[in-house]
């Protein structure tokens, strides 16, 4: 998608924090971080929202989770622990319609969310 500010970030037209690459995701800080560690992982291969996850993408989402695994322990906030989140459309707070997952540490969380 040409207008879409993720794929320009993975494509290297805009700046980003990256703390994590491979040839299936990026990782990098969030612009407007809601806590102490927030990093977006963005898959490469664009999709618009989890509603447009298929069967293709198993393997994908599952590499997701990991890459957010390890983050969270290069990051010290595994012990103590950290949310993950996708959002899915415009209720739920979804801006970029690029799927990510979100990261979130280095303080405590209140629940519920929202």
């Amino acid at each position: 998608m040409s207008d879409c500010i993720f794929c320009k970030i993975i494509k290297k037209e805009i700046p980003a924090k990256i703390v994590y690459e491979d040839d299936k995701v990026v990782a990098f800080e969030d612009v407007n971080p809601q806590a102490p560690v927030h990093i977006l992982i963005v898959p490469i291969k664009h999709i618009p929202t989890i509603l447009d996850i298929t069967q293709d993408d198993n393997a994908l989402i599952g590499h997701i989770f990991m890459v957010a695994n390890n983050i969270a322990k290069n990051k010290g906030i595994s012990g103590s622990g950290f949310r993950t989140v996708f959002n899915c459309n415009k209720d739920a707070g979804q801006a970029v319609y690029h799927i990510h997952l979100h990261i979130l540490g280095g303080r405590r969380m209140a629940w519920p969310p929202g």
